[in-house]
């Protein structure tokens, strides 16, 4: 199966916690008002890359962990789908996925879902230009949240990552709202 990709960027501490591996996928629906990343938005743009390859590439760089973002990961679901499972099957890893869909509208979606039992953590909504705060962790704009996706999936309940840098912990908090997950 066929991955298309922007770019791939070794050794980025941008898109998440430690060194990562960031995975910039071509298409996007979402269309944000001044994303930082418009080029993405066609899928026509990218290029075509074998989720293998990829996976090889990805665990060349032994202490990184891995992120997936765009564009939108989840306009090519099975390929991201693909490639997150073979990277768990293969590693410790961690994932972190950025998307404009909610957490409540992929759970919502047996399609999108497939991809949620191999995401440790979701960076989820649109970025809202009037929003925008350059000093929320990687995040662009406060409606944007940190999902501890496998603590949400056992609890049946959004679960955010309250991720603090200078303490070793991380807490995750309950979102108030249940979710009725149909696929996972």
């Amino acid at each position: 199966m066929k991955l298309m990709l922007m770019d791939v960027i070794e050794y980025t501490t941008s898109d998440g916690p430690g060194f990562r591996t960031s995975i910039y996928s071509s298409g996007c629906s979402h269309q944000c008002k001044n994303c930082q990343n418009p080029q993405t938005w066609n899928l026509a743009a990218g290029n075509p890359v074998e989720v293998d390859d990829l996976l090889k590439m990805v665990m060349n760089f032994e202490f990184a962990d891995v992120t997936f973002s765009g564009g939108d990961p989840f306009f090519q679901v099975e390929a991201f789908t693909e490639l997150a499972q073979k990277i768990k099957a293969n590693s410790s890893k961690n994932i972190w996925c950025y998307t404009g869909y909610t957490f409540e509208q992929i759970v919502a979606n047996k399609h999108l879902s497939m991809m949620l039992p191999h995401i440790d953590v979701l960076v989820d909504g649109r970025f809202i230009e009037e929003l925008k705060d350059p000093d929320l962790l990687f995040r662009g704009s406060s409606n944007q949240r940190l999902i501890d996706v496998q603590a949400s999936i056992k609890k049946g309940e959004t679960v955010l990552l309250d991720y603090n840098p200078f303490n070793l912990k991380t807490q995750a908090k309950h979102a108030s709202s249940a979710l009725q997950f149909q696929h996972v």
